[in-house]
């Protein structure tokens, strides 16, 4: 299934602190503290909110990622809810294969594509094979539902690939249009629409 989701303004009428159902677990990529990510600015707004704290790219080690998705999820009581960015959605796929814990759903934005060169600066494929990443994880992934919302000019990911990935996990896709990397870089900052897709899954 796929879903057009084209870029808005904040959405009218949600308050400062939104409530949804379950315990959202934000999972970041490879990046550092960076307070303007959108990631951070829609934890500011949720009631009930669990964050995995940035790693950078000092150590790309997936096992030491994995391992902090595993503890900040056993730690929430109730639903739950993943909202991952970037190399926390691979992440979330290879935590996916060995949990027992129960998912609800997850949001998972502009997954990258780490079995294609990347631009310099970003890790090789040889790099990221050495750290666990490689190959990519593609069974579908054992959540009540799962959405991946792929941006149309990601320089990290064809969007093409990003539909392969979103089909083998099982998962809606969500066409952003041209949003880069949905990061900083590209302008996000606030993403109204990670409100919108979070509360369909309410």
């Amino acid at each position: 299934m796929r879903l057009r989701a084209e870029p808005q303004g904040t959405p009218a009428g949600l308050p400062a602190q939104v409530i949804v159902g379950s315990t959202v677990l934000i999972v970041p990529g490879l990046r550092d503290d960076m307070p303007g990510h959108w990631q951070q600015l829609l934890a500011a707004r949720l009631e009930r909110v669990v964050s995995v704290p940035p790693m950078g790219r000092t150590d790309l080690g997936c096992e030491r990622r994995v391992a902090a998705v595993e503890a900040a999820a056993q730690s929430v009581d109730g639903p739950l809810l993943i909202v991952a960015h970037s190399a926390g959605c691979i992440t979330v796929a290879h935590w996916a294969r060995r949990t027992r814990r129960v998912v609800h759903g997850a949001l998972l934005a502009a997954p990258p594509d780490f079995e294609t060169p990347m631009p310099e600066g970003y890790p090789t494929p040889a790099q990221l094979a050495a750290s666990g990443w490689l190959p990519l994880p593609r069974a579908r992934l054992p959540f009540g539902r799962s959405v991946v919302a792929a941006s149309r000019n990601d320089p990290l990911a064809r969007f093409s690939r990003s539909a392969q990935l979103a089909e083998a996990w099982g998962a809606e896709l969500v066409d952003l249009g041209e949003a880069g990397h949905l990061n900083p870089a590209s302008g996000h900052g606030e993403w109204p629409q990670a409100l919108e897709l979070i509360a369909t899954f309410q």
